[in-house]
């Protein structure tokens, strides 16, 4: 340990880093959908779909193509405004557990535990090896988090 801090390489500190990826990956997509916005995006899904050879009057497809002709720019803004606002609180969230905060532990025990309930409901339906992990590490992170807090807890009471 150097100058106090906890190891790099602690559970806190890879949730950190991966809080930090997400908000990363949001800013990137968000970017990359403002880069297109005055573009024909309508033909470039189509053509995108050809390469992939997915048939756009297909269910899923036809979902996709009707989503981007009914995106409006006063709608499109709000979505932009929510995927800033997610990455924002995503990159708060790996400030603070990187630096051992805890008002971060909640938040990360929160936002890992509200999706607890939505990967059961999915495995019911439709079990599978991705939505079993995805549960299993959810459960993992809310597990770190819930530890961290009742540490600090114990750590303060005494």
């Amino acid at each position: 340990m150097l100058g106090g801090m906890k190891a790099v390489n602690s559970p806190i500190r890879w949730i950190a880093a991966f809080e930090a990826f997400k908000g990363l990956v949001v800013v990137l997509a968000t970017t990359g959908v403002l880069a297109l916005v005055h573009h024909n995006l309508h033909a470039m899904v189509v053509r995108l779909m050809a390469h992939t050879h997915l048939n756009p009057a297909a269910h899923y497809p036809g979902l996709v193509l009707d989503a981007i002709d009914h995106l409006q720019d006063a709608r499109l803004q709000w979505l932009v405004l929510g995927a800033l606002a997610y990455a924002v609180l995503r990159f708060a969230e790996a400030w603070g557990l990187f630096f051992e905060k805890a008002w971060a532990e909640v938040l990360a025990a929160g936002s890992g535990a509200i999706y607890v309930p939505f990967e059961l409901a999915e495995l019911a339906k439709r079990p599978t090896g991705l939505g079993a992990a995805l549960l299993v590490v959810n459960l993992a992170v809310v597990a770190v988090m819930l530890r961290a807090l009742w540490r600090r807890r114990s750590t303060a009471a005494a």
